[in-house]
C-alpha cells in the first residue's frame, strides 16, 4: 500500500505542478485586436546614400494603437533589413532589424530620434 501511495502522491503533485504552469503561463505577444489600416504619406527623398526608408506603422500603447511616421534611418549594422511589424489576425509582432547570422535589433519607440542612424529633418 505505500508504494501505491507514493505513486498516488507523484501523480498528484504532477498534476498540480502542471496546473501551476498553466495558471501562471505568460503569452507573449499583446492581444488588443488588429490596428488601423496604415495611414497614405509621401515620402520624403532620401538624405544621402545608406539609409533605408522605414514605412510608417501603428504600434500598441497601454490597450490602444499609436502612429510612428515613417522615417529613413541608416541600419544598425551591413546587411540588416527592416522586418515589418504585423498583426497576424490574433496578435500584433513589433518590427525589427536583421541580417543574416546576426541578432535581431529591436525598435525601441522610448527612445525615438535618440538614435544618431536615424534622419530627423528637424520635425
Amino acid at each position: 500500500m505505500t508504494g501505491e501511495s507514493n505513486k498516488m502522491k507523484k501523480k498528484l503533485l504532477g498534476l498540480m505542478f502542471l496546473a501551476c504552469v498553466s495558471v501562471f503561463a505568460i503569452d507573449i505577444g499583446i492581444r488588443i485586436g488588429a490596428p488601423p489600416a496604415p495611414r497614405v504619406v509621401v515620402r520624403t527623398a532620401s538624405p544621402g546614400a545608406g539609409y533605408t526608408y522605414v514605412e510608417g506603422y501603428w504600434y500598441p500603447v497601454s490597450g490602444h494603437y499609436r502612429w510612428h511616421a515613417g522615417y529613413w534611418s541608416r541600419p544598425p549594422y551591413e546587411g540588416a533589413v527592416w522586418i515589418v511589424p504585423h498583426h497576424d489576425g490574433q496578435q500584433y509582432y513589433n518590427g525589427y532589424w536583421q541580417g543574416p547570422g546576426r541578432e535581431r535589433v529591436e525598435h525601441d519607440h522610448a527612445s525615438d530620434r535618440a538614435h544618431d542612424r536615424d534622419f530627423h529633418d528637424g520635425h
